[in-house]
């Protein structure tokens, strides 16, 4: 049990860097005096604003001011969004990392890529285990979700218990055969519960969550409905017990299964090598050997189900795959849903591949993918077990935080004990009450290729300025002393107008910027950074007046 002190004057303090407000980059802190726990450390992808940017992460600032308080990081499972940051925050602040054996697996792999495997503090846990973490008692709760091995976590502090859900739902008949251990939250709900941290993802969404087991029976439909067919299914690599049952099917059906794309590889090795996963003897190939077999022997599981450029499915569908050429014989199936902001990427490989002649099944006409998060009557359920006195809904955009809200409030719960908060906002927990107070620092981080943190709102604002208008370069030599042009001006024009069919505007140009240097030389005018604005600023307002474009304008004078 955690330890109990100075209950009348300490505050314990609960805020996210992620997670609110926002489909991904999860990150929640709770802090009680001198010690602070982290929940998840994840990523998100970037918007279409962010033009170059490969990841975004959380802002740590605080954290990293604070690293002597932090007791540990605890991981609820390994999806990106919950472990993907880690990499990148251990840059910084190194805390010992707590999880369970498929979720660190996977987050093995993203160390040893950035050369951190050796100094990151890893840590196994299971689930029913507790471990202590200063003032802080945490216990890992088994939950059900897309991935192996996600937990819940309740957290034992001086003023009483919080349960963070992590993502999950409830399958009643899941492939692992453990189901979330909803005996074990209504045991915390009777011995009472502070405050509830619940995922919002699915709260728009009535009833309960299909059974992972809905798609085995659908792959298994598919699988005798196409014994003629090269089958190749796309899911997500994280989603082991989905890889389990195209396994399955495919060894029932008599084919041989190969994997390709880089997080499929790594994800099913892990899941292999630490016996999550069951892999009949001589089912699985490398994916060089599939042309040693009639092609509908073959199964191919790869990544791409959500459009991504440069994915093993990408590729197929644009020809570009070195070991995989579609044909009206294959048949593609796409199990999962695109996540909001990846439908036109998923539908361009969609069209693409039905040019081609390849027969498509995608979600939800053939019942080939399910949720992993909670709809409404599961969430009723997590707030009916637990019965927290406060409650504050996460992981989710703001619509869905609101709509949660409601949701608590139609189970019982007083609208003042509810908490819709933003990023950084702290929520302050007394032994009499509880109230928004106060922000931390907080923000998005940008990652482009292996710069972190270096791209701003300057850089993107210059970015969308260079893609909207494009770039033009004015050079010109001039003799400050003679008062004179040397050479130039010379324009170099990029993503502005074709040169070769604009000459005369381009004279012109040459001709405005020649006579704005003339008349600052001739006004004694020989300082850089006036000589460069003049120029800017005419041409500027010449081209706005021709075109109705602003490109961006570098004035490049030198002197002789």
């Amino acid at each position: 049990m955690a330890k109990r002190n100075n209950l009348n004057n300490a505050k314990l303090r609960v805020f996210m860097l992620g997670g609110l407000s926002e489909i991904g980059k999860n990150l929640g802190v709770i802090e009680y005096e001198n010690d602070i726990i982290i929940i998840d450390c994840g990523l998100g992808f970037p918007d279409e604003d962010m033009l170059g940017v490969d990841l975004v992460i959380p802002d740590i600032s605080y954290l990293e001011k604070n690293a002597d308080k932090i007791r540990g990081i605890l991981l609820t499972h390994g999806h990106e969004d919950h472990i993907g940051a880690i990499p990148y925050v251990l840059r910084s602040i190194n805390p010992p990392i707590y999880g369970t054996r498929l979720t660190l697996g996977i987050l093995e792999n993203k160390l040893q890529e950035h050369g951190l495997l050796k100094t990151a503090r890893l840590n196994t846990v299971e689930a029913g285990e507790t471990i202590s973490l200063g003032v802080f008692d945490a216990e890992f709760i088994r939950v059900n979700h897309s991935i192996a091995d996600a937990c819940a976590i309740a957290i034992k502090t001086p003023l009483g218990t919080i349960i963070h859900s992590g993502d999950f739902k409830l399958d009643i008949s899941p492939i692992d055969g453990e189901m979330m251990d909803i005996t074990r939250l209504g045991e915390l709900g009777n011995e009472g519960v502070l405050l509830l941290m619940c995922e919002s993802t699915n709260v728009e969404r009535p009833g309960f969550t299909p059974s992972e087991k809905k798609v085995g029976f659908s792959f298994d439909r598919i699988f005798t409905g196409n014994d003629d067919k090269r089958i190749i299914i796309a899911t997500f690599s994280s989603n082991i017990h989905r890889v389990q049952q195209i396994i399955n099917a495919s060894a029932d059906h008599g084919r041989k299964v190969a994997v390709t794309g880089r997080s499929m590889l790594n994800v099913v090795g892990a899941a292999v090598r630490l016996g999550y996963m069951n892999v009949p003897s001589g089912v699985l190939i490398d994916i060089n050997d599939i042309k040693r077999y009639p092609p509908e022997q073959i199964t191919i599981i790869t990544t791409g189900s959500q459009g991504e450029p440069m994915s093993a499915l990408y590729r197929m569908a644009f020809d570009d795959h070195d070991k995989v050429e579609l044909s009206e014989k294959d048949l593609v199936v796409i199990s999962a849903t695109a996540i909001p902001g990846n439908e036109k990427l998923v539908g361009k490989i969609i069209n693409e591949m039905y040019r081609r002649g390849v027969n498509v099944y995608h979600d939800p006409v053939t019942e080939v993918h399910v949720s992993g998060h909670a709809c409404q009557e599961e969430l009723k359920l997590m707030h009916a077990l637990t019965k927290p006195k406060y409650f504050m809904p996460i992981h989710g955009e703001y619509r869905h935080l609101m709509q949660h809200r409601d949701l608590a409030k139609f189970m019982g719960m007083d609208s003042d004990r509810i908490f819709v908060s933003e990023i950084g906002r702290v929520l302050e927990i007394d032994s009499e009450s509880a109230r928004l107070n106060g922000t931390v620092p907080s923000g998005r981080v940008l990652v482009d290729g292996y710069g972190v943190g270096d791209v701003g709102n300057i850089v993107l604002r210059d970015r969308r300025h260079l893609a909207q208008d494009g770039l033009m370069v004015v050079v010109a030599t001039v003799d400050s002393d003679e008062r004179t042009i040397i050479s130039g001006p010379d324009i170099i024009s990029r993503g502005f107008v074709y040169v070769r069919e604009s000459e005369a505007l381009m004279e012109e140009m040459r001709n405005i910027a020649r006579d704005s240097l003339s008349d600052c030389l001739e006004s004694d005018v020989t300082e850089w950074t006036q000589l460069k604005t003049n120029v800017k600023d005419t041409l500027s307002k010449y081209i706005y007046s021709k075109t109705k474009r602003k490109p961006m304008i570098l004035p490049v004078i030198m002197n002789v």
